[in-house]
């Protein structure tokens, strides 16, 4: 399966929004962390406010905020 990312809003709730882009499969942690440093903006704009990362369906860390503090 591999390294993927899981949408939440601010209330910790699954999201998937239609205009958000697609939390591709990485086949490692690191791909999976690069793709999100090139995506975030474009998640928050689309109504996502933190991620959590996932190896194989189980969660590796997270939620991690896409706000700025």
């Amino acid at each position: 399966m591999g390294w993927t990312w899981r949408y939440e809003n601010s209330d910790g709730l699954v999201i998937n929004p239609d205009a958000a882009p697609v939390a591709e499969t990485s086949p490692t942690q690191g791909d999976a962390e690069t793709w999100l440093g090139e995506t975030w903006r474009d998640l928050l704009d689309a109504g996502v406010d933190a991620v959590v990362l996932l190896e194989d369906g189980r969660e590796v860390y997270g939620p991690m905020s896409l706000h700025q503090e």
